[in-house]
């Protein structure tokens, strides 16, 4: 399924991630699902992330406070997680393109501050040995 990965301090960036053991990769542990948000998404993160000691990442509304280490953002099927729509992909990305630096919190309400996101480099093309000449 193609979801929206989103690191802390990174701008968020598309993934396929196929499978439970790739999903606990991706947010390095077991996860939780939470659904901030109207639309058919789940935002999957770290379920001990916090207890960890991850980093802090994005606030999130809907009463959640905020995500500490990566999370992904992917689509609600009938029975379970989907692909993200093109829609929902141009959504994330601009609602977390910014990072945010925790400063410290109000009841349950992280305050924070939106900073420039580090951008992750392009993959590399792989490097090719020269073609033999022709004969």
């Amino acid at each position: 399924m193609n979801v929206l990965v989103v690191e802390p301090g990174f701008a968020p960036y598309e993934k396929e991630i196929n499978g439970l053991s790739e999903m606990q990769e991706t947010v390095g542990g077991l996860i939780q699902a939470i659904y901030p948000f109207e639309d058919m998404v789940a935002v999957v993160c770290n379920d001990e992330g916090i207890l960890l000691g991850m980093p802090f990442n994005r606030s999130m509304e809907g009463g959640y406070g905020g995500v500490f280490g990566t999370f992904f953002v992917c689509g609600l099927g009938e029975e379970d997680f989907c692909s993200l729509t093109l829609e929902q992909v141009e959504t994330y990305k601009q609602k977390f393109h910014r990072a945010e630096i925790l400063l410290g919190v109000r009841g349950n309400d992280p305050v924070t501050l939106k900073v420039q996101p580090k951008q992750r480099p392009a993959p590399s093309a792989p490097v090719r040995s020269p073609k033999p000449p022709e004969r």
